[in-house]
Parts: structure tokens; C-alpha cells; sequence
């Protein structure tokens, strides 16, 4: 990337992926970058599972009723959790840290997805969350924020269109 404007107009949200594994070097980049987001107080309430086996992430796809199953075609996903007990701000932490992600995977020219986990149901009416916790070990103080579906692209998609960007939901000085 030639510099952060360009980056943040070309990220996009990339759902399909080509099978060509995440080097462990990158998974480290995107990893070292989710560790570097800010935390409110420095408290640092986000914390990070990385799954590569393809059985894992294939029963991550199915953590809940809609939206996941594009895991099923990622060669890595990461799951993004926060402690409530050391942060009342652990979902911003957490959400934060994961935006750092999606942006540290476009400039290695990866695609990812953020995958909303908190607050979601699978088809049965358990919650998505507790079916990640279960398949992973996750301690029941954790809550699980997201998924970000991590691979080498499997399309291209076009920058953001400046023209839709809406201006109006700026306001300068008072509402």
C-alpha cells in the first residue's frame, strides 16, 4: 500500500477464498498488529484463538443461523473474545483489535470477514457463542465477539466507491 488512505479505500470484505494456506508468518503480522490496538485504560481485555484445522473451522461455519458460513472456505479464522471482568469496555477492546486485523490482512494482501458471533443464535436457538466456547475450550468468562475469516483472496473486489460515501452523517460543531 502506498499509504493508509489507499489502504482504508481497498479494504473490503472478502467472503470466498482461494485454498492456498495463511503462511505462519502472516497469521503472526495480522496477530502482532490485533496485539497492538489500543485498549481502554491499557487493559488489553481482548484475547485471540487462531484455528487452521479445516474440521474446526468447518464447525465454525455452522456456529450460528446465518453469516458463517463463508468460514467453511477460509483456511484460517480467528476468534475474537473479551474479558468483562478486566474491562467494562471489552467489546470495544475487542472490536478495535479486530478492525486491526481486517486492515494488517489487506496490506499483506490477504481478504478477511469479520463474522458476528455476540448475540447471534443457530438454527436450533442455542447461542452461537457457546458453540464456539465448547469447540474451542474457551473458559466461560471469555465472551466471544467474532470470527475473522483470514485467506488468500479468492476475487477481487473494487475500492470503495467515494461517490456513496455519506457526507451527510457528518455533523461539524453540533448536530
Amino acid at each position: 500500500m502506498k499509504d493508509f488512505s489507499e489502504l482504508i479505500s481497498v479494504r473490503r470484505s472478502h467472503r470466498k477464498f482461494t485454498e492456498e494456506p495463511v503462511s505462519e508468518e502472516q497469521l503472526r503480522l495480522v496477530m502482532r498488529s490485533a496485539l497492538m490496538a489500543p485498549s481502554s485504560k491499557g487493559l488489553h481485555s481482548y484475547a485471540f484463538v487462531t484455528v487452521t484445522d479445516k474440521t474446526k473451522i468447518e464447525t465454525l461455519s455452522r456456529c450460528k443461523d446465518m453469516g458463517a458460513e463463508l468460514i467453511a472456505g477460509a483456511p484460517a479464522a480467528i476468534v475474537v473474545l473479551g474479558e468483562p471482568a478486566i474491562s467494562d469496555a471489552w467489546i470495544e477492546d475487542a472490536s478495535v483489535a479486530a478492525t486491526h486485523m481486517l486492515l494488517q490482512a489487506e496490506d499483506l494482501g490477504l481478504g478477511a470477514c469479520w463474522v458476528q458471533v455476540r448475540e447471534r443464535k443457530d438454527k436450533d436457538g442455542n447461542w452461537a457463542e457457546d458453540n464456539v466456547r465448547q469447540l474451542l475450550g474457551i473458559p466461560q468468562e471469555m465472551r466471544v465477539l467474532c470470527i475473522v475469516a483470514l485467506g488468500h483472496k479468492g476475487s477481487e473486489r473494487k475500492p470503495q466507491n467515494e461517490e456513496r460515501l455519506k457526507w451527510d452523517r457528518v455533523h461539524n460543531e453540533q448536530w
